[in-house]
């Protein structure tokens, strides 16, 4: 329970970061967190897929500051690109 908020944390400011670092990716405060927060969620659920230990050091109970600096990155990382996948769509059609 605990990777999965992290996940969703990290997605939603890494989705809010990228929206202000670029503004043709910028989905407005509201778009940018929901953007962050549907990408941080799926990539942070995926990456402790690929990287078992991750899995089996949450799994156990034990989850290390390794992992949890995984999910932070995997959320951020996840949070952000969609954003920017999003905002370039919007774009696109506007």
């Amino acid at each position: 329970m605990e990777q999965i908020l992290i996940n969703l944390i990290a997605g939603a400011i890494g989705g809010n970061a990228a929206g202000k670092a670029s503004p043709s990716f910028d989905l407005g405060t509201l778009g940018n967190t929901i953007a962050g927060l549907v990408g941080g969620g799926v990539l942070g659920q995926l990456v402790p897929l690929v990287l078992p230990a991750v899995t089996a050091a949450a799994a156990a109970g034990n989850l290390s500051v390794g992992g949890i600096i995984t999910h932070l990155i995997s959320g951020g990382a996840g949070g952000a690109i969609l954003t920017a996948i999003i905002g370039a769509m919007k774009n696109k059609t506007a």
